[in-house]
């Protein structure tokens, strides 16, 4: 499972993406991050939207509960989800 930090806001993980998939899914962990595939390509901010979508559907949470906290340029991002706790998450990845 990947490193997790939890606080009355919410949780805050790490995301490796690969953007210009075939698809958006969870392609497992990488290091420390979970690693996600995404259709969108790296312009114009569209991955981040298409990350910040994806996260926000497969966490059943709103777009806007969903943020990018460092990384917009990059592949590494650290995402901060609120409302959420880290069982939440695991739950998530194990189904």
């Amino acid at each position: 499972m990947i490193p997790v930090s939890e606080s009355d806001e919410g949780i805050v993980f790490q995301v490796r993406v690969v953007p210009r998939s075939s698809r958006s899914e969870v392609a497992g962990i990488q290091g420390d991050s979970l690693k996600v595939r995404l259709k969108a390509p790296p312009v114009e901010g569209r991955a981040n939207e298409e990350c910040i979508r994806f996260l926000a559907g497969l966490l059943g949470v709103k777009k806007d509960r969903v943020r990018i906290v460092s990384g917009l340029k990059s592949k590494t991002k650290t995402i901060a989800v609120s409302g959420l706790q880290k069982k939440d998450l695991e739950t998530v990845m194990t189904t």
